[in-house]
């Protein structure tokens, strides 16, 4: 249920309907629009958004969708339903193109795209056409809509004989005409013409009676007669027998063709009703890309949570300006179903509440609505609106009249499932009891479980909200520095309504003001100014609380480099120790090897066992020192303790210390109880007191060496982290510019870890798309890859899995 009656009017929803009217193709599509309606039935709704979803997708990406010929054949159905009567030649050559174009939208939605747009294809699945009806037209009308001259060879005979008369009419003509140049009585430049469908020589009056024949015409001045010369009379009249002889052979084809017509004529209804629909189902669609519309989540429940929601005619307006609305965010569920919006005149209040109800009336209409993915609507039985004035001269209403006339009602037949929406609640009377009254509607309304937004500057609203259940305050948010409206809503306190901020910007008195505050009293001027106050403070505090998450952020970073940079340290020293040993025990093998062969050499040329002896101790002798001298050699020395000169004293901020065991020196940043946190070159950390000992400044310079270090950079990952986008668009660039662009993306997002990435590239010839899939194939990291869903894009949309 809708009301008032003036409810389309009051949110613009008739300037909606006018915008589908006129993006229709033919009045087919727009008698579908003068048929729109608010609608409760979940699953017609869904229909209706799925499909109009789908066609979307289709004059986004589909090139060979018909788009022309979507005329409105309905009158030449009716007229062939009647026995006897005839389609003329323009009337079947408007049903052949609508045929073809109905044809031609089957054909698109057969069983290779049914599954690609499943909701468009189920109202086409009960549409059929003969197609013997249609091959009986093609047969008859040609594509410039006449009948064909092989339509029946009578017709043939005829037409055929008529160019033979008229090819020998002209023969006589031009020798008459040539005949009359000679004599003078026709100018040289004058040619043979047409009146009264037989053809004449224009000859001057002065020599009309020179030529014998019929005068059909003259000319406007009267210097020029038409005549008919006597010589080519019977020819005349035979070609004049001929033509009307194919006039009636024409009409006996076009009645046999109506009467072949006929018994189809129930299907072509429906095939007719089918293209309407496609007209309908396009402008929709079209409706829907010019205002950015989604298809939102849809639930069968009394809800609202819409991210980014966008006045549709506002939309437009600044579009063509080349503004951008501010984008609205709000949320009604079970426990916060009625909002009181309060804050400043002009600051947006209104608009939000037209913007609310004017998209919830859309979405139940089977239309697309302007909000963000992630966007869930839910359905309503009543939509209840109580804007602007309705007063009434005839009726005896006031202003504040007309609004209580609009709450009886909506107390009356408020639901579970009612949506309201009051603009300027409990104005137009004495402000403390309008004030009064309209707590007790609010009361009411509450009570009844309906759903609601309600615009008010009453405080006492404002702090009812603020302790019952059921009722949430939002603000609609203002500069109070600049006195300045942001637009956008902020949902969980009230609005301040700035009158005394703004009426001292517009220069009035500074008395005046200061007497109004002293009239209005202490409280309610400390109410207003402490909202002033919290709304500033909060927005401080907001900044100063990203700022400090930034770099917490940074510092936790910093931590997991510095750790990941000491184990990769320890790991490589291992490493080298090992390789060392190694090498070590490869030279020792070697050395045993020498030396076995040479012992075996002394053997084979008898050398004595006591000569035998000595060279082997040699050897062994010689096999420990290359081992502790290769060991020695490669192994790194560790740092000696005499190297630093070591300072007694307490260890205090600014101190320089070096932790215990290590080469590491720092300076002292900070001292928390037991634990220090200290600086070591670029990197701060925080280690405890017991780990670390002082050494003097000298030692922190020799082993720093501040001055001769370059400063290291790195990547700041938190930076790229928030400038980072998981979807990349690369529509119309060239292969390479594209290559390259995948390329940092990819690199990009496998540094930050993103589990799923998004690239837009579009349909086409489907080349990028290929290009694209080959290069993701290159990346060890890519898991893989499908096409996104059909309502986001299909096949122009590629979904990157990472491992």
């Amino acid at each position: 249920m809708l009301y008032p009656e003036s409810f389309e009017q009051k949110l613009g929803f008739d300037k909606i309907r006018e915008l589908l009217r006129q993006a229709c193709l033919s009045p087919l599509g727009q008698t579908y629009v003068e048929k729109i309606r608010f609608s409760e039935n979940f699953q017609l709704i869904e229909k209706m958004l799925r499909q109009t979803a789908e066609f979307k997708t289709i004059v986004q990406y589909e090139t060979d969708f018909p788009s022309t010929n979507y005329l409105d054949i309905r009158p030449q159905l009716e007229k062939a339903r009647i026995e006897g009567f005839m389609l003329t030649e323009e009337e079947f050559f408007d049903l052949k193109l609508t045929l073809r174009t109905i044809q031609q939208c089957l054909r698109f939605l057969d069983d290779d795209r049914r599954q690609s747009y499943p909701y468009l294809a189920e109202q086409a699945g009960i549409i059929s056409v003969d197609k013997k009806l249609t091959d009986a037209i093609e047969r008859v009308i040609d594509d410039r809509g006449k009948v064909r001259d092989s339509a029946s060879p009578t017709l043939a005979d005829l037409r055929r004989r008529i160019i033979s008369e008229q090819a020998g009419l002209r023969k006589k003509l031009d020798g008459l005409l040539r005949n009359a140049k000679q004599q003078g009585w026709v100018a040289d430049d004058v040619s043979l013409t047409i009146r009264n469908g037989r053809m004449v020589i224009p000859v001057a009056a002065e020599h009309k009676r020179r030529l014998k024949g019929f005068i059909h015409d003259e000319s406007a001045t009267g210097q020029t007669v038409f005549i008919e010369p006597a010589e080519v009379f019977d020819t005349n009249n035979e070609i004049r027998e001929l033509e009307y002889e194919e006039r009636r052979e024409v009409h006996r084809i076009l009645r046999e063709l109506t009467d072949t017509l006929r018994p189809s004529l129930p299907d072509l209804h429906r095939a007719t009703t089918f293209l309407g629909l496609i007209d309908f189902f396009r402008a929709k669609a079209k409706l829907a890309l010019q205002l950015n519309a989604e298809l939102p989540a849809l639930v069968n429940q009394p809800m609202v949570d819409w991210q980014g929601a966008r006045h549709p005619l506002l939309h437009l307006s600044f579009e063509k300006q080349g503004k951008k609305v501010v984008p609205l965010t709000i949320r009604l569920d079970s426990k916060q179903r009625i909002l009181l919006i309060s804050g400043p005149n002009a600051g947006g209040k209104s608009v939000s509440l037209k913007t609310i109800g004017l998209l919830q009336y859309m979405v139940q209409c089977g239309l697309l609505i302007p909000v963000y993915e992630g966007s869930t609507a839910g359905i309503f039985q009543n939509l209840f609106i109580d804007i602007g004035d309705e007063q009434s001269l005839e009726n005896d209403l006031s202003t504040y009249s007309s609004h209580l006339m609009s709450m009886k009602s909506f107390l009356t037949l408020s639901n579970k499932r009612t949506l309201f929406l009051i603009d300027e609640f409990g104005t137009g009377t004495e402000p403390s009891l309008g004030g009064a009254i309209a707590e007790a509607i609010l009361e009411q309304l509450n009570a009844s479980g309906a759903y609601g937004v309600i615009n008010t500057h009453y405080t006492n609203l404002k702090m009812f909200a603020d302790k019952t259940p059921g009722l949430v305050n939002g603000a609609m948010r203002f500069d109070g520095e600049h006195l300045e409206p942001l637009y956008e809503l902020e949902i969980g306190r009230p609005g301040s309504s700035f009158a005394f901020e703004i009426s001292t910007k517009i220069g009035l008195p500074k008395a005046v003001i200061e007497r109004a505050k002293e009239k209005l009293g202490t409280q309610q001027v400390n109410f207003e100014k402490l909202l002033k106050e919290l709304d500033i403070e909060k927005r401080v505090f907001s900044e100063k609380n990203m700022e400090v998450s930034i770099n917490q952020r940074k510092l936790a970073q910093q931590l997991a480099e510095t750790t990941a940079l000491q184990t990769r340290l320890d790991n490589e020293q291992k490493r080298i120790l090992n390789d060392a040993k190694q090498k070590a025990k490869a030279l020792v093998a070697e050395a045993n090897q020498r030396i076995e062969n040479t012992i075996r050499e002394i053997k084979e040329k008898g050398a004595e066992r006591e000569q035998t002896k000595q060279v082997r101790q040699q050897l062994e002798k010689f096999e420990k020192q290359a081992l502790r001298t290769e060991v020695l050699v490669d192994e790194p020395k560790p740092q000696a303790e005499e190297e630093y000169t070591l300072e007694s004293g307490a260890i205090t901020i600014g101190s320089y210390v070096r932790i215990k065991g290590q080469t590491a020196v720092g300076e002292v940043l900070a001292l928390k109880g037991k634990d220090v946190e200290i600086r070591i070159g670029d990197l701060k950390s925080n280690i405890k007191l017991a780990r670390l000992e002082k050494v003097s400044r000298k030692a922190y310079r020799d082993a720093t060496g501040e001055s001769a270090k370059p400063k290291m950079t790195g990547i700041d990952l938190n930076e790229k982290m928030m400038t980072f986008s998981f979807n990349l668009d690369i529509r119309g660039k060239r292969g390479e510019e594209a290559m390259v662009e995948l390329d940092n993306f990819m690199n990009n997002a496998i540094m930050l870890g993103y589990p799923e990435l998004r690239i837009v590239h579009g349909k086409g010839d489907g080349i990028l798309r290929n290009l694209i899939r080959q290069q993701l194939r290159t990346f060890p990291q890519v898991a893989g890859m499908h096409d996104e869903h059909a309502d986001r894009g299909g096949a122009g949309v590629t979904i990157v899995k990472m491992k």
